[in-house]
């Protein structure tokens, strides 16, 4: 087999641990995949592929990072610092139970990014981070519950902002949404990512290349590297049933370059200093399509 894996006997209990017949449950999607391979496609090793057990758990996980998400948009509002959203975060979380993934994650110090106006990602809750009128924020958490990691971010405008401001952020939602349409069982990464780049472009945006979506589930970041241009990475990566990624194209106004503080090694902003938007939602390849997890 491609993936070194274990190969039961047809009438052996299945890899996945469904307890189900080998010949009865993964035989045929195993085949398909070491044929796909053969093709000269990328495809995960099995034990990526997430089992309905699995995507259960990741759903539990996602209902508090949605709900936290949903409380965020609730109390969001100019004059809050993005500390005091990082607490609403953690707080939210810790109470249902979860635990925040960003938090200390590689040296993270917050449970949660905070990214305004220019930021493109990674953007560090702090005290004198003041949302003002007319901003754009990111805010985008993660949460572990009973060892499932679930991921999702959304953009805010802040009051009232301005006619260039909104359309960059219905842009960058449109993109995902195109993203998500195009996500078929057993096509490649590149079909979704084509979708997301046309409709960024096409509105005379770019997209960031640095960056980009991930594989997710028992961990935080999983294979693969999911990109939103079709020169990206791992953009041969078939889409089997039981694939669990995150759509997130970060979407500059002007130009895709960006730069990372120094300071903090963490914030990355846009190079020449134009706004940028994000939206993150996550999702499970099914038989005939998707099924969104988190948003």
């Amino acid at each position: 087999m491609y993936d070194k894996g274990p190969v039961p006997g047809r009438n052996d209990a299945c890899w996945c641990g469904s307890g189900k017949k080998y010949k009865k449950c993964h035989s045929a999607f195993d085949e398909r995949l070491e044929r796909l391979w053969e093709e000269g496609w990328e495809v995960l090793p099995r034990t990526l592929y997430k089992t309905p057990t699995d995507i259960e758990g990741i759903k539990r996980s996602a209902a508090i990072n949605v709900g936290v998400l949903d409380y965020v948009g609730e109390h969001i509002a100019a004059g809050m610092t993005t500390n005091q959203i990082d607490q609403m975060i953690y707080d939210y979380t810790v109470e249902h139970g979860g635990t925040p993934a960003d938090l200390n994650y590689e040296g993270y110090p917050k449970s949660v990014c905070t990214s305004i106006n220019d930021v493109v990602c990674h953007g560090i809750p702090c005290d004198t981070d003041v949302l003002h009128e007319g901003d754009i924020i990111n805010v985008d958490c993660s949460t572990i519950l009973d060892g499932y990691f679930s991921d999702s971010s959304r953009m805010f405008c802040i009051g009232e902002v301005s006619a260039e401001r909104q359309r960059l952020v219905e842009v960058t939602r449109a993109s995902v949404e195109a993203g998500l349409a195009a996500v078929k069982p057993w096509l490649p990464l590149s079909v979704m990512a084509e979708a997301v780049q046309k409709t960024v472009e096409d509105a005379g945006f770019s997209v960031v290349r640095e960056y980009g979506g991930h594989g997710i589930g028992k961990e935080f970041h999983e294979d693969p590297f999911v990109g939103f241009t079709t020169e990206a990475p791992d953009v041969d990566t078939i889409m089997a049933p039981g694939m669990v990624f995150t759509i997130e194209p970060m979407v500059n106004a002007g130009a895709p370059d960006i730069k990372i503080s120094k300071g903090d090694g963490w914030c990355v902003r846009t190079k020449d200093g134009s706004d940028s938007a994000q939206c993150e939602v996550q999702l499970v390849v099914t038989e005939d399509g998707y099924e969104l997890l988190s948003w």
